[in-house]
């Protein structure tokens, strides 16, 4: 069962999927709706959260309270210019926290509350994690999840802050196009040989919200991402806006009504907007748009074809073809050096896109993928390959780095300048680490910051101060070497920071200590680069020509350099991890655990309400069955007398209205109390019409084993050879038996037809059956008794004891002759030979 819990998370800007590994593939789970998709929706009530396709179909009539689009909002802060756009789309409030970030204001539990966008995912993860519980029978912990390969380090520790307050165990954030060409790549055979050329293929990936496209090579059992290229902020969802202003504005003209005004409206008009969309890329021709009570108790009607569409959004697919060609130049590749392009992604089964793709890759997009699941399944794989509990088939995959990350650092107190340089390049391979050496005397502070167009207002990572450095004993600089890394989330940290004490060794060489941090580096086989950190005003100049002064003092240093390092082969060396302090975004663990705490809270909320709800709809479900069964056709109404039936029919219907009055909101063993109350008055009703169903029945198998064991006392009688070996005493007893239950079962059926049906019978069904039992036990062992096997007759005997004497002696006879035989033989041989 352990393998079951290895699941994938595709978490999507409209909707989710959640994939499992399993033995012998992946499986898209179903949610308590039976649909594979769950949409990305949270909904608050009075009473309780609403997650999912529920809070989706809840949505028009509680707009206030139900969230979406989240994955736009993560780790970004409330003045951010993209947060700003996006709430004019909201119909939900949102509001600046105290610390500038993003506060979503609802009404839950009757009270106002504000959660940040983080907890509203671990909302959203709660219920991914329950679904998959439920469809996997077991507990659900460690996870992948999918992420834009776009995000940068704030919205992917977001993301994992986010999942952190569900309780999910991710391994891994997962990169979007990384995860479909994996899926893409383990279930192919014919991958070339790792010594031949690559096979390359693209990836355009366009959902809900954004805009993604990879190149990537193949080799057999290994894939590695060449380049990506993104477009953010430009989804599926950009062409519903258009195409519902259009509508809008024609509406206007048409009716007099304006949907910008109304939310209600627009919401229902994008809905139908969209299935229009769809409707349009499997249908040229002239399609309807109609909606019924509109706005104003007014009906619209409007109508559009495939190619006024494409006319109006136009511009949306020129930035579409930009995102292609921008990915084909940063790969490096040759038209013809393409195997194929892989199109995922709903919006991409838009006919405009596909024509796009033939015309800048000279390729029919290929659809070897499923267009909505390629990313959770494989999320799924990745999470099975990092999972111990499950056997994959081996596959490496080298992701890349989106942006290209700077580190930069102040001047010392020495007097040396600031410093920047470029760890990261773009498209550089990950995870990775790299090894920065300083000679500091003091602690001192590290920043990184991305490089290069960002879609995103800070280009800030984070700061990190390297404490308890000090000078060596003669007050000196020392080596401090800090390791730079890319982990495996895409996210970049100063992971360690080591002080290299050099002392000088009385005795014979020793080899330099190394950390156990270094050791578990090597067995890892992390790539370092060691790079001397030179702050002086030279540094990053051009070399000096061979010959000249410069070069001269450079080379007398290198050798006075060398003749040191030949030194220090004599000096012990220690190593000394040092404390860092980080300070970067996300929440802290303070702020974590009481997210967390909150959520579990909220979740026994949940429960509690679901147990709730679930006995007053039994008890109101119980109400309408039984008056229904009670009414004069009912199947119950013979069963009770007509004053008993009526005075309980009224009871019911003073529950229905205590239901639907003051027993509204009651707690949950005040409807558990009501139903046992009111089954104590149904019960033996239904029980007695029961009863006379199964009665009939019952006695007539009863009646049937009396004519049956009857019959073969009339065969004993008759001296039937078949019951010979029965004995006059067993035949007395199954007399005696058979005459006492027909006596019984006489009596039984018209004491039972002589009693009303509204009375409680005399005799119960399960008496019958116990009189039955009775009387089998008595007659089956008589019945049923083997006859004993016949003796042999004694002449028979003796001929059979003559025939084996016979055939004993003739065997005897046949030895002796035999031996006569070879006897003579031998002798005759004999006599030859001489």
């Amino acid at each position: 069962m352990a393998a079951m819990s290895v699941i994938g998370i595709d978490f999507g800007n409209e909707s989710c999927y959640v994939a499992v590994a399993k033995a012998g593939g992946i499986e898209t789970i179903a949610n308590d709706y039976s649909l594979r998709a769950t949409p990305s929706y949270v909904a608050f009530s009075g009473k309780n959260r609403i997650l999912g396709v529920a809070a989706k179909n809840q949505q028009v009539t509680n707009m206030k309270n139900t969230v979406y689009g989240l994955k736009r909002l993560l780790g970004r802060k409330f003045r951010d210019p993209h947060v700003q756009n996006e709430i004019k789309h909201f119909p939900f409030t949102v509001i600046e926290t105290n610390n500038g970030g993003i506060g979503i204001r609802v009404n839950y539990l009757g009270e106002e509350h504000i959660f940040s966008p983080e907890q509203c995912l671990a909302m959203l993860f709660t219920k991914l994690k329950e679904t998959s519980a439920t469809a996997l029978q077991t507990q659900v912990n460690d996870c992948v999840i999918s992420v834009p390969s776009y995000y940068t380090n704030n919205e992917r520790k977001a993301l994992l802050d986010a999942a952190a307050i569900s309780g999910l165990n991710v391994l891994r954030l997962f990169n979007e196009t990384t995860a479909t060409a994996l899926n893409y790549g383990i279930y192919k055979q014919d991958l070339p040989a790792p010594e031949e050329k690559p096979r390359n293929v693209i990836f355009v990936d366009w959902g809900h919200a954004s805009l993604q496209v990879a190149a990537c090579a193949f080799h057999k059992g290994k894939l590695r991402m060449l380049a990506t290229a993104f477009d953010p902020y430009l989804g599926g969802r950009d062409i519903d806006l258009i195409l519902a202003d259009h509508f809008c504005k024609e509406f206007y003209q048409k009716y007099r009504v304006d949907a910008t005004l109304n939310k209600r409206a627009f919401i229902r008009l994008l809905a139908e907007v969209e299935k229009l969309k769809k409707q349009m890329s499997a249908n040229s021709t002239t399609l309807p748009l109609a909606i019924e009570c509109f706005m104003e108790e007014k009906d619209v009607r409007s109508e559009m074809k495939r190619s006024d569409m494409e006319t109006m959004c136009a511009s949306l697919f020129q930035r579409v073809e930009n995102t292609l060609r921008q990915c084909l130049e940063s790969s490096g590749l040759k038209l013809e050096e393409i195997h194929s392009v892989e199109i995922v992604g709903g919006s991409t089964r838009i006919p405009a896109i596909k024509q796009l793709i033939e015309k800048i890759f000279h390729k029919s997009a290929s659809t070897t993928l499923n267009q909505d699941e390629a990313v959770s399944r494989g999320c799924a794989l990745q999470c099975a390959m990092l999972s111990p509990a499950v056997r994959v088939r081996e596959f490496s995959v080298t992701d890349v780095q989106t942006y290209p990350i700077t580190v930069l650092w102040d001047a010392s107190a020495e007097g040396e300048a600031s410093g920047e340089i470029e760890v990261f390049p773009v498209n550089h391979a990950t995870p990775f680490s790299k090894m920065l050496t300083f000679y500091r005397r003091e602690p001192f502070t590290l920043r990184a910051m991305y490089s290069g167009n960002l879609p995103y207002p800070d280009k800030n990572i984070g700061t990190w101060i390297v404490k308890d450095v000090h000078p060596s004993p003669d007050g000196k600089p020392q080596k401090v070497k800090v390791k730079v890394r890319v982990n495996i989330h895409g996210i970049m940290t100063i992971s360690s920071a080591s002080l290299i004490e050099s002392k000088e060794s009385v005795d014979t060489e020793e080899p330099e200590e190394q950390s156990q941090q270094q050791q578990q580096n090597q067995k890892k086989g992390e790539a370092e680069e060691k790079m001397p950190v030179d702050s002086s005003p030279g540094g990053g100049q051009t070399a000096p020509e061979v010959g000249s002064p410069s070069w001269t003092k450079r080379l007398s240093a290198w050798f006075s350099r060398e003749g040191e390092e030949k030194k220090e082969k004599k000096k012990k060396v220690k190593c000394i991890e040092l404390p860092i302090e980080s300070l970067t975004s996300g929440f802290s663990q303070v702020e974590l655990n009481q997210y967390t705490e909150q959520e579990y809270k909220m979740i026994a909320a949940d429960k509690q309400e679901k147990e709730r709800a679930d006995a007053r709809n039994a008890l109101e479900e119980y109400v309408y069955e039984l008056r229904g069964k009670l009414s004069c056709e009912g199947e119950l109404a013979p069963y009770v007398l007509e004053t008993d039936g009526s005075k309980l029919i009224s009871q019911l219907e003073d529950m229905e209205n205590w239901l639907y009055e003051e027993g509204e909101d009651c707690n949950r063993q005040v409807y558990q109390d009501k139903l046992v109350d009111l089954k104590s008055k149904g019960e033996p009703i239904q029980q007695r019409r029961i009863e006379a169903d199964l009665r009939p029945i019952v006695l007539d198998d009863y009646g049937r084993s009396i004519q049956l064991g009857n019959k073969v006392l009339e065969q004993i009688k008759s001296k039937d050879p078949k019951y010979g070996h029965i004995t006059d005493d067993e035949a007395k007893k199954l007399e005696q038996g058979i005459s006492q239950s027909f006596q019984w079962l006489d009596q039984a059926r018209n004491q039972l037809n002589s009693t009303p049906k509204h009375v409680p019978p005399p005799i119960t069904v399960n008496q019958i059956r116990q009189e039955h039992n009775n009387f089998d036990s008595l007659v089956h062992p008589i019945i049923n008794k083997p006859a004993p096997k016949p003796a042999a007759p004694k002449e028979e005997k003796e001929n059979k004891e003559a025939k084996e004497k016979h055939s004993n002696q003739e065997q005897t006879n046949q030895t002796q002759n035999a031996e006569q035989n070879a006897k003579e033989n031998e002798e005759k041989m004999e006599w030859s030979a001489t």
